[in-house]
């Protein structure tokens, strides 16, 4: 199986939650594929160093990229991307763009989203963690 890890996701596993217990077992698993957005990686940091500081935001980062493969923003996981967000707005309260660059890679990679987002929660490439 191929699994897409969602910033959510990444967040909750650092905490040390529920949610991130139910994460931790598809991260540290070896036997599946797990990736990591680029986007994801960028609001995970972001949010490292405003609350944690430069020192954390790089060790998380390099463990992201120890456990997981980054996908970048390619042009036609962009191009897909839009298309998701025009569809998804009508249908999603609150639905951003890096939601739709989430899908969209995730479906370009045919792997499953693990996040809590609610945003997520009733789509079938998701992985829903509570």
């Amino acid at each position: 199986m191929k699994y897409l890890i969602d910033s959510y996701a990444w967040l909750e596993y650092f905490m040390g939650t529920e949610a991130g217990e139910k994460a931790r077992q598809i991260i540290e698993s070896s036997e599946n594929e797990k990736l990591t957005p680029t986007i994801c990686l960028s609001e995970i940091y972001a949010k490292v160093l405003k609350t944690e500081g430069l020192d954390r935001a790089e060790i998380q980062r390099a463990f992201i990229k120890l456990r997981t493969a980054l996908v970048p923003l390619s042009e036609e996981i962009a191009v897909e991307s839009a298309k998701i967000d025009v569809e998804m707005k009508k249908k999603v309260k609150g639905w951003g763009l890096a939601d739709s660059v989430v899908l969209g890679t995730a479906r370009w990679k045919r792997a499953k989203v693990v996040t809590g987002d609610e945003h997520f929660k009733d789509l079938e490439q998701t992985v829903y963690i509570e």
